[in-house]
């Protein structure tokens, strides 16, 4: 069993912080769970390009609105609490969050924490050896 919570993640290594965003990396792939588990909280008025090619993302806003545009199709989706997506088709995708928005986000598969977003907005894949 594990038990964490928000404030023992506050100013770790999985407490990644950008000007536009700041996520806590609550479930990570050395935990052995196959999947990842992350709060991100995404300041309002900024524009956010992702594209996670190596990722299935699912996304859930817990507050705030904003738009979500499918940068392959154009076409645009208003968030607001309760709102979900799922990328699982690798879009290229862009976050416009109007307000301070926090969400929870589920990776598959997991992320290591040491993933750093490149020039596309891409995660590169980091697999975590398995334990013999």
């Amino acid at each position: 069993m594990i038990v964490r919570t928000l404030d023992e993640i506050t100013d770790t290594d999985r407490d990644v912080k950008t000007p536009n965003w700041r996520s806590k990396r609550i479930i990570l792939a050395g935990d052995g769970v196959g999947f990842s588990l992350h709060e991100t909280v995404l300041e309002g008025g900024t524009v956010n390009d992702f594209w996670y090619a190596n990722h299935v993302e699912a996304v859930f806003v817990v507050e705030g609105d904003g738009e979500l545009l499918d940068k392959e199709t154009g076409e645009t989706y208003r968030l607001a609490p309760g709102s979900m997506y799922l990328l699982d088709g690798h879009e290229h995708h862009q976050l416009r969050p109007r307000t301070r928005m926090r969400t929870v986000c589920v990776f598959n598969p997991p992320v290591t924490g040491r993933e750093v977003h490149d020039e596309n907005g891409v995660y590169p894949l980091i697999v975590e050896p398995t334990a013999s």
